[in-house]
């Protein structure tokens, strides 16, 4: 079969046959909620915020709070009540910090009760739990590569671990078109 430059292309050269172009399909269409959103990385001495842009497509670190037992523990959890109000969050995501096994301990039954407590204050803003294996150890590391040292790494690995945590959740709402993690009761839809 020979293709002229018309597009024509024949069998022989008394039958012309058309070329068809090939067929588009669409392709599936995933659900994604545009909106900021806010990462959560709960420590017990420091707590590491990260915000999404409004697109929903990418996160930054936002700021660090300072955290502990008694009045630091509500001064820090009002700021993010503030913070959730002042960027008009569609959502909070909350690290659930779990073992390689996948495992809870001490540390994710702390956050499942910060997450608890932070979704009753946001109602009716969802506050989803999401595993957050590696967000630390993956901040430090892109801290590290971009020059700081380990002090000045201390200062800002939360908030920097809040932000890997939120990204992996944009892509996997993204990627599945539902979002990440489990929703906590109290806090919406």
């Amino acid at each position: 079969m020979l293709l002229r430059p018309s597009g024509v292309s024949t069998v022989s050269e008394s039958v012309p046959v058309r070329q068809l172009p090939p067929v588009q399909r669409p392709l599936p269409q995933r659900s994604f909620r545009p909106g900021v959103r806010l990462a959560v990385d709960v420590g017990s001495v420091r707590i590491g915020v990260a915000r999404s842009d409004p697109g929903g497509v990418l996160a930054t670190p936002l700021t660090v709070l300072a955290s502990g037992p008694g009045a630091k523990a509500e001064r820090a959890r009002a700021e993010l009540v503030r913070l959730a109000a002042e960027h008009g969050a569609i959502e909070v995501v909350v690290g659930l910090p779990t073992s390689l096994s996948g495992r809870e301990g001490a540390a994710a039954a702390g956050a499942r009760e910060f997450a608890g407590d932070l979704a009753g204050r946001l109602a009716p803003i969802p506050v989803r739990l999401v595993d957050e294996r590696f967000t630390t150890t993956e901040a430090h590391d892109a801290l590290r590569r971009g020059g700081k040292d380990a002090r000045a790494r201390r200062q800002v690995v939360d908030a920097a671990a809040a932000a890997v945590l939120l990204q992996a959740a944009l892509d996997a709402e993204r990627a599945t078109g539902r979002p990440a993690g489990q929703l906590v009761p109290g806090g919406g839809a």
